[in-house]
């Protein structure tokens, strides 16, 4: 199989939600909360020891995100604490060795895909817990010196690798989101890359169990991933790639009620909307609390999202970014076949401007309402209006009240 060939879907998917959970949502203070603060495998033990799972409802999980208009979903099934969400054999650091005592990755598969959702599992390079990962600038436990006595790398790679067959051989996922490497130069003095991971060999092994599984760009080895990820952001327009920018609705991946630099529903489509005019996907991560449920603030936004989503999807499932047309003023354009779309983010009463396009009809997508249009003369003037634009740009005559929609969408129907 082609990796043009696996990835047809992820570039027609558009929008993905994230998911970190762990035993670093009891501690409520970020996914790295252990590396952070500096806590002994002692102090992380309570986590463990009262990780219940009660409220997990991964069927609600699915339609949350159904409902919000996404597509697929990628699931921690190990961070970088080493703890598994699923009933792993090669460890007993593990969700069914906890009160929770459910095999939570194989529930969430089921549902997600009962759901008609694509399911990704994202599972860390890293192992705080395990004894043969060596310690480096990442570590917990790392000091100028760090005591490395005893540990083997050898023996961590092939956990890793044996832990990501087990996900292969068990679920089949359509993406498999390997986090992440880090060379000596990412900020810290000693790190690890693609040789630490044995990479060509992990990469060789996801060929051969699960060909259609899509992999992510962060094993140090150009050229082997099938997407890039970009971090709180979104990269410019052109990538050689299909991509997604991975983003957080508040600051933290993991569950952090302290962290309240929340996103609010406009931002959430502005930002799914400049991923799709450059021709990306938005993976939006919810990280649920302690006892596994989400937000009902993040449940909120889900919803108020949704409700922008069904009724403009044309304007975002399988469409595509117009790299060749320049946007008016302060707006984004898609396109899918002869439809184009002008995502209005600042509303602009009066007119606006569209240039180097001609069309047959326009209306706004939320509800098929008509707006008129004229095309500029050759001397640049409309009737009654003079430098109105170049010669042939498309004017659109907008009314004075915005659309009551999270981004007003104008449709055009190209010539």
């Amino acid at each position: 199989m082609t990796g043009q060939d696996r990835t047809a879907w992820f570039s027609d998917a558009r929008f993905g939600l994230f998911v970190h959970w762990g035993l670093y949502s009891l501690a409520a203070r970020h996914e790295w909360v252990q590396q952070r603060e500096r806590l002994s495998e002692a102090d992380y033990q309570r986590y463990f020891d009262n990780f219940r799972a009660d409220r997990f409802n991964p069927r609600q999980w699915a339609r949350d995100a159904k409902a919000a208009g996404m597509r697929y979903a990628v699931l921690t099934t190990k961070h970088h604490d080493g703890f598994c969400l699923w009933d792993s054999e090669l460890t007993g650091f593990k969700a069914t060795n906890t009160p929770a005592q459910r095999d939570l990755v194989a529930e969430f598969v089921t549902e997600f895909r009962a759901e008609g959702l694509r399911v990704g599992l994202y599972h860390s390079l890293l192992d705080w817990h395990h004894p043969g990962f060596t310690i480096d600038g990442w570590h917990p436990q790392w000091t100028d010196n760090p005591d490395n006595t005893g540990r083997d790398m050898d023996r961590y790679v092939a956990y890793l690798h044996g832990q990501v067959r087990e996900l292969l051989t068990a679920h089949q996922p359509d993406v498999l989101w390997l986090d992440f490497s880090y060379a000596d130069d990412h900020r810290v003095t000693v790190g690890k890359g693609s040789a630490d991971w044995h990479a060509e060999a992990l990469v060789d092994m996801v060929r051969e169990i699960s060909p259609h599984t899509l992999l992510n760009d962060r094993l140090d080895l150009p050229g082997s991933e099938d997407f890039g990820t970009a971090e709180e952001a979104s990269p410019h327009a052109g990538n050689q790639v299909p991509w997604e920018a991975c983003r957080t609705l508040n600051g933290s991946w993991g569950y952090a009620p302290g962290f309240q630099e929340w996103l609010d529903p406009g931002q959430v489509v502005r930002i799914l909307v400049d991923c799709v005019a450059k021709g990306g996907n938005l993976l939006l991560n919810v990280g649920p609390d302690g006892r596994g449920a989400f937000e009902p603030r993040a449940q909120e936004l889900l919803a108020a999202v949704g409700a922008w989503t069904s009724v403009h999807a044309d304007a975002i499932y399988g469409a595509s970014g117009v790299q060749e047309l320049v946007p008016p003023p302060d707006c984004r354009l898609t396109r899918s076949g002869k439809r184009l779309f002008v995502h209005v983010f600042s509303w602009q009463s009066g007119t606006l401007v569209c240039q180097g396009l001609s069309a047959q009809y326009a209306s706004f997508l939320h509800d098929g309402a008509e707006v008129r249009f004229s095309v500029v003369d050759e001397e640049g003037n409309l009737p009654h209006l003079s430098n109105a634009g170049p010669p042939g740009s498309l004017v659109l005559h907008l009314p004075a009240r915005r659309p009551d929609v999270l981004v007003p969408v104008i449709e055009l129907v190209l010539t």
